[in-house]
């Protein structure tokens, strides 16, 4: 049955070959929608490239700063790390451009979407997940998966039929890139062994190659959104993109990871995140200095509960947005500057000044400054110690 479908377009091997693949051979009219999350492509080459595929129109939607703001920064609100690693960055823009195929279904009258992900991916439950809970009348396709299409026999179509990509079986990498991240498979990196080639890397130097001498960055917060780097003020999308070259200039944001897919699979992943890495040591620490202990211990295991809901697919969730709720709240008082120090592939926090920063010299000096009650703190453990002296006598003392 022919039907009006809104594909999910990078641009690259696989969704190349499904507009091909929909339109020719199936006999559906397909809209090819790219959004752009920072991956700095020419829209009108994008454009030229679907239609000659077969793409009976093409969307391209300017995301930038609508990445960055609604989900970049949500992220590090939560210091986001899956397994306490992977900064999320492919995880977190599914959901946005779930959104705009939605709409773009909406707009040309598209009875389904569809996505050129595969079935032992995390992309597919994040795409679905995220169209099911915005538009469940939607119908969802998944070609790639339903047609079990493998990289060799997508560059062997798309040489069949002349459809122009970048890949080769020479040069097999599969690229995602977006502000927050870029990660990469494919080829000698599936052998968990191998030591990953520096081809493999363009965001990020080599320890190597990194600058001899240390480089300091101050970067400003509000409410727990960076705002300033070296009191020069930036977009969200533009801070992103400046504390990224830095970091990655010095080496940092390499990330090589086995990482637990949610469809049960080992896999071995590669990634540079040089922004994500660096704004999350400088607003982890931040959020440490302004907030009380019990919310710092609270927050560190809801911020790995929140790096999971995103890492399943589960950003248009009941859970996640009670989540945020909880760091909108936390983030009132994580207000203040944080100086990084980048140098040769490592990043060290050196120091932070904040407007609501409860550390009190009069209280934690040992000079003669200090103005702390000493004989407080016996009051303290003789109370922490009652239960302690109680369970002793009744269990029989020493053990």
């Amino acid at each position: 049955m022919k039907e009006r479908i809104v594909l999910a377009y990078s641009g690259g091997l696989d969704t190349s070959v499904l507009v091909h693949l929909l339109t020719h051979r199936h006999g559906h009219e397909v809209i090819a929608c790219h959004v752009d999350v920072g991956e700095a492509k020419d829209p009108e080459a994008l454009a030229a490239k679907a239609r000659a595929a077969g793409a009976v129109a093409f969307e391209f939607v300017q995301a930038r700063e609508e990445f960055a703001e609604e989900f970049c920064f949500p992220a590090l609100q939560a210091n986001a790390l899956y397994q306490g690693v992977y900064p999320l960055s492919a995880a977190l823009s599914r959901p946005l451009i779930a959104r705009h195929l939605v709409r773009a279904a909406r707009k040309h009258g598209a009875t389904a979407v569809a996505h050129g992900a595969t079935g032992k991916g995390n992309d597919q439950v994040r795409f679905e997940l995220s169209i099911h809970a915005l538009a469940p009348d939607l119908r969802v396709m998944a070609p790639q998966r339903d047609h079990n299409l493998n990289r060799d026999a997508a560059i062997a179509y798309a040489q069949e039929h002349g459809i122009a990509v970048g890949v080769t079986r020479r040069s097999p990498y599969s690229i995602d890139e977006n502000l927050w991240g870029r990660s990469i498979e494919g080829g000698v990196l599936e052998n968990p062994a191998a030591e990953p080639p520096e081809d493999c890397f363009a965001w990020t130097r080599s320890v190597a190659d990194a600058p001899d001498e240390p480089e300091r960055v101050r970067i400003a917060f509000e409410r727990g959104r960076p705002v300033r780097v070296d009191d020069e003020a930036l977009s969200p999308a533009e801070l992103i993109a400046r504390v990224g070259e830095i970091a990655g200039r010095h080496g940092v944001g390499r990330i090589d990871l086995m990482e637990d897919r949610v469809v049960g699979i080992k896999s071995r992943e590669l990634y540079e995140c040089p922004a994500a890495i660096a704004l999350i040591a400088a607003h982890r620490d931040l959020e440490r200095f302004t907030s009380l202990r019990q919310t710092n211990h609270l927050k560190q295991i809801l911020d790995q509960h929140f790096a999971e809901l995103v890492y399943d697919g589960l950003w248009f969730s009941e859970l996640r947005e009670a989540l945020q709720a909880f760091n909108d709240v936390v983030q009132r008082t994580v207000t203040g500057e944080v100086t990084l120090k980048f140098h040769k592939g490592s990043i060290r926090v050196v120091g932070r000044s904040s407007p609501y920063g409860l550390y009190d010299r009069a209280l934690s000096t040992y000079d003669e400054a200090d103005r702390f009650d000493h004989r407080a703190a016996a009051g303290l453990i003789e109370l922490s110690g009652l239960p302690l002296r109680l369970f002793s006598r009744l269990s029989g003392g020493e053990t």
